[in-house]
């Protein structure tokens, strides 16, 4: 990306200012007036003229003026996620409900997205990473069976009735709980390889059967992820915006946004390549990863609930999205659910 100097950067922020208020070429007297660097029209219209060299701006006709390119847009976002990243946002009134039951929290939250920003909205339900052991605790049910309940990271609670031979004793069940809690604590199903079963089984003797069970049964509970739950709200803001607004775009869009698998397949995507610290992204014009949205832009927020708990909060809009509004709705609303779920902090069953 070229370094641009500050009467440039404040004209091509102006253009595109400009250009997401009205949809409308912008020309140079209008510049004049936007901004603050009181420069001739001539000066102004030389500026542009570097600035389309350049790639930022584009002119659509020979006698219109000029709108911005998806690397003048990169530029604006880039600058705009720098000087909030570095703010502070005092805003509070941004409420959603709380309620026990995540699933109506982040259907709110697809609505309250959709409704400020006039764009359309897409939200994830938390999904669970790395998930390791924290606890392991067999029981007696009644005879011939046991209760096997498992507590994984970010305490999802899995239980499993195991069918035995043998009875235990309950020195004998306590002795399995301290042996497996001992070895399999703080593990990941990668970290539980041949030899921790070997020495476990070992270690169990004439109980190796149960601790083979019990293995089996944390094995279920990690790989046994639910399909991964899709918010939207808002498709039908997209016919607010002429470029986007015509039939075939406009049921290119709606079909991509019913389409889950696709919304899911970019959202799984975008979580597993996201660089620790790395709140929001914007994807502009081509760099959609859904061919159909070509024509849009697309940012996404990731927001965590602790312990490897994550999901993703995405806008979708046209190339002329307010993004500073989107980014600042994004920031408020990631803190939100943080409040949430740390208010009334339970175990998810299983």
């Amino acid at each position: 990306m070229d370094v641009l100097d500050e009467r440039k950067t404040k004209i091509l922020k102006a253009i595109i200012k400009n250009y997401l208020d009205t949809g409308e070429p912008v020309g140079s007297r209008t510049i004049s007036k936007y901004t603050d660097l009181h420069l001739s029209s001539a000066t102004i219209r030389n500026e542009m003229s570097d600035l389309e060299e350049l790639g930022y701006i584009q002119q659509p006709h020979t006698s219109a003026g000029r709108i911005p390119s998806d690397k003048g847009y990169r530029f604006y976002v880039d600058n705009l996620i720098a000087e909030k990243n570095q703010e502070i946002s005092d805003m509070q009134n941004l409420v959603i409900e709380h309620t026990e039951k995540m699933e109506q929290v982040l259907k709110n939250v697809a609505k309250l997205l959709a409704s400020n920003t006039e764009y359309a909205a897409v939200i994830t339900g938390p999904q669970y990473h790395h998930k390791k052991v924290k606890f392991i605790q067999l029981s007696k049910v009644e005879e011939g069976q046991l209760l096997c309940v498992i507590v994984l990271e970010g305490n999802i609670v899995k239980n499993k009735i195991l069918v035995i031979e043998e009875e235990l004793d309950n020195e004998q069940l306590l002795k399995l709980n301290i042996l497996l809690n001992t070895s399999l604590n703080g593990l990941s199903i990668e970290q539980i390889n041949l030899g921790t079963i070997s020495a476990l089984k070992g270690q169990a003797g004439v109980h190796s059967r149960i601790v083979g069970d019990v293995l089996d049964a944390v094995a279920s509970a990690v790989s046994d992820d639910e399909d991964l739950q899709i918010y939207t709200s808002g498709a039908t803001n997209i016919f607010k915006y002429p470029e986007l607004s015509n039939s075939e775009k406009a049921s290119e869009f709606i079909s991509a946004f019913e389409e889950k698998h696709l919304l899911a397949n970019l959202i799984t995507d975008k979580l597993q390549e996201r660089e620790p610290g790395t709140e929001i992204q914007v994807y502009i014009g081509d760099e959609s990863p859904i061919k159909t949205m070509k024509d849009c832009s697309v940012v996404t927020a990731a927001y965590e609930l602790g312990e490897g708990v994550t999901g993703m909060i995405g806008i979708i809009g046209p190339k002329r999205m307010d993004y500073e509004k989107v980014l600042n709705n994004l920031k408020n609303l990631k803190k939100q659910l943080d409040v949430i779920y740390h208010k009334d902090e339970k175990p998810a069953g299983g």
